[in-house]
């Protein structure tokens, strides 16, 4: 499984980028053969308390699923998009 970070207009630290792999990880176990993760991140609107959003699109056979959300912090973000993409996966799979 591949997992590409892309960060939009700033650099990402190494320990959100951990964070980021240690998440994404983790949906290896709702989900046999996701080939691709791309997960996005941006800083939208830096005038507001939540700015920091994150999109995450996983690539799989037969599927391609995609979650997009906004918090206070790219953690959260992610975390979000995770759990997003989870239940996505866990869908797809009871169709299967």
């Amino acid at each position: 499984m591949e997992i590409l970070i892309q960060s939009i207009k700033f650099d990402a630290t190494e320990k959100l980028q951990e964070f980021i792999q240690k998440k994404m990880k983790k949906l290896e176990r709702f989900y046999e053969g996701i080939s691709t993760i791309e997960v996005t991140l941006k800083v939208v609107k830096p005038e507001t308390a939540e700015n920091k959003e994150a999109s995450v699109k996983l690539t799989a056979p037969h599927i391609e699923l995609f979650a997009n959300k906004v918090a206070d912090s790219f953690e959260e973000a992610v975390d979000l998009c995770s759990e997003a993409i989870q239940k996505q996966l866990e869908k797809a799979k009871e169709k299967k």
